[in-house]
């Protein structure tokens, strides 16, 4: 069994930062690609960052420039640095992972989501 634990949410007013961080337990053998998704409410849940495990990064056009994500292979944590937030990344932020438990055995595993508010 494994799983992913985010941690990091919370309320800031506009223009603040926040740094979330999902941490990967259980019987992991490798893990390929982590990133982070958000939902907000009345939308659909959307691709915020992706980072594989050769640090290649994507993120949305969105936050692109204002958000950073990277990892810890050794700790099996991916981190997001949110910097100048605005109300519209109001959401839930879900973490995401490829994770092997076996080499030819892998789950697609999702967080339990963090709250982000952005308001004053």
């Amino acid at each position: 069994q494994v799983q992913l634990v985010e941690s990091g949410g919370g309320l800031v007013q506009p223009g603040g930062s926040l740094r979330l961080s999902c941490a990967a337990s259980g019987s992991i053998f490798s893990i390929n690609d982590m990133g982070w998704y958000r939902q907000a409410p009345g939308k659909e849940r959307e691709l915020v960052a992706r980072i594989s495990s050769s640090d290649s990064t994507n993120y949305a056009d969105s936050v692109k420039g204002r958000f950073t994500i990277s990892r810890d292979n050794a700790k099996n944590t991916v981190f997001l640095q949110m910097n100048s937030l605005k109300p519209e990344d109001t959401a839930v932020y879900y973490c995401n992972s490829q994770i092997y438990v076996r080499a030819w055995k892998k789950y697609d595993v999702w967080g339990q989501g963090t709250q982000v508010t952005v308001s004053s």
